[in-house]
């Protein structure tokens, strides 16, 4: 009898514990806040402090901690999900803004803006081991999927620096349009895609000799050129399309991975930066800056379903299986 009601009590105790819900994360830029979505209720259920000015945001690959560059206040910090404590801070140069974790889940490649430098640390030491220099007003960040590869991109001179991520020498330099701030390895890390914020432009460059593919340019009915402006971006679960934010021109664009032509263009918020996939990539939440709010795009039908209120100037975006 004591065995039976010691079960039953601890059915009982599972069935009050909160269902744990996939989450997208978005950090604040002006209330130096993260806002918490739920995947299911697509409400905001927690906000988290930060530092100063809180932009690039991504979870280890275990989702034990997450990782937050505070960009005025020189840090990147750690932070526990479950419970939104500030774990310890890292070393980060000055004003991080988007960072990269290496597929070995220890080694973060960050870029620092005001100092033209890309900073690497080790997480588990919670040192600098490395900075590289490289053009004015670093960046975007990326890394590819074996790792060897790390890629920043420098708004003002204009071109994404490749990193050898065991030397941490640069072995290429190049050029890309007007104000570079995004990139990322497509098809298994064949290819590195860049966005040119002020260009207007995403290219495509084949990793294997760093030579340009295509040139992928937006025009949206009623927009004027110099709204639309690419920044963000992210691919699609099979790969086969890029979702790229495009500024002040509030729309996302649907691009063919295979032809690098423009499929469809989706309305959303005031000044879309970053974007974040549900984990079933069923749903895509961006972020924008203007308005305040993250637009849910239904991805099958590519339409928005919903707008969600967040702090003011939302930026990054990752998510929490």
């Amino acid at each position: 009898m004591k065995r039976l009601l010691s079960t039953l009590s601890c059915f009982a105790l599972l069935a009050a514990l909160p269902a744990t819900a996939s989450e997208i994360w978005v950090t604040n830029e002006h209330d130096d806040t993260i806002s918490v979505i739920d995947i299911e209720t697509l409400e905001v259920v927690r906000t988290i402090e930060t530092g100063e000015r809180p932009r690039g945001i991504t979870f280890s690959k275990d989702y034990s901690v997450v990782y937050v560059c505070a960009s005025d206040s020189d840090t990147v910090q750690v932070i526990d999900p479950e419970t939104g404590e500030i774990l310890h801070d890292l070393p980060s140069g000055e004003d991080p803004e988007q960072f990269v974790l290496h597929p070995d889940n220890r080694h973060l490649y960050i870029a620092n803006e005001d100092d033209a430098i890309t900073t690497v640390v080790d997480t588990v030491e919670r040192k600098v081991i490395a900075q590289i220099d490289v053009g004015i007003e670093p960046e975007g960040m990326a890394v590819s999927p074996d790792g060897k590869i790390a890629i920043t991109t420098s708004e003002t001179t204009n071109m994404a620096h490749w990193i050898d991520t065991e030397t941490h020498q640069l072995f290429a330099n190049t050029l890309v349009d007007a104000r570079p701030r995004h990139a990322e390895f497509a098809k298994e890390g064949s290819e590195l895609w860049v966005s040119s914020e002020i260009g207007g432009t995403v290219t495509v460059f084949a990793v294997a000799d760093q030579t340009p593919l295509a040139k992928i340019s937006f025009e949206i009915k009623g927009v004027h050129q110099d709204n639309i402006q690419p920044v963000g971006f992210e691919f699609s679960a099979d790969g086969k399309t890029a979702f790229v934010a495009l500024g002040p021109s509030n729309h996302v664009a649907a691009v063919n991975t295979e032809t690098y032509e423009v499929e469809d263009y989706i309305l959303v918020g005031r000044r879309v930066w970053h974007m974040a996939f549900s984990p079933d990539h069923s749903m895509l939440f961006t972020t924008n800056g203007v308005s305040g709010d993250v637009t849910v795009i239904d991805v099958a039908s590519r339409t928005p379903v919903k707008t969600i209120k967040v702090g003011r100037f939302p930026w990054g975006a990752a998510v929490r299986p």
